[in-house]
């Protein structure tokens, strides 16, 4: 990576606008909202980081994306089965 490029595991603005329809909305349940959701955004940003990296997912940077561990692996899991 060279100074003044972007990580490639930054999705740019372009592609972020082909991929955002494809991908589920979780709509939050009134009664029993839980947690608040991560933007998609951040998710592919810090499964693409894993990805590009090879890190394993419990020694992903909790600053990294505001993403922690087991977040990603859900969403990367549920993202398949909305798309098939």
């Amino acid at each position: 990576m060279r100074k003044g490029q972007q990580p490639p595991w930054i999705v740019p603005d372009g592609l972020w606008e082909r991929i955002e329809p494809l991908l589920p909305v979780k709509t939050r349940s009134f009664r029993y909202p839980g947690r608040k959701p991560l933007p998609n955004r951040k998710v592919l940003c810090g499964i693409l980081f894993v990805l590009y990296t090879g890190i394993q997912w419990e020694f992903l940077p909790v600053r990294r994306e505001a993403l922690c561990d087991r977040v990603g692996v859900r969403d990367l899991r549920r993202w398949p089965v909305a798309a098939g």
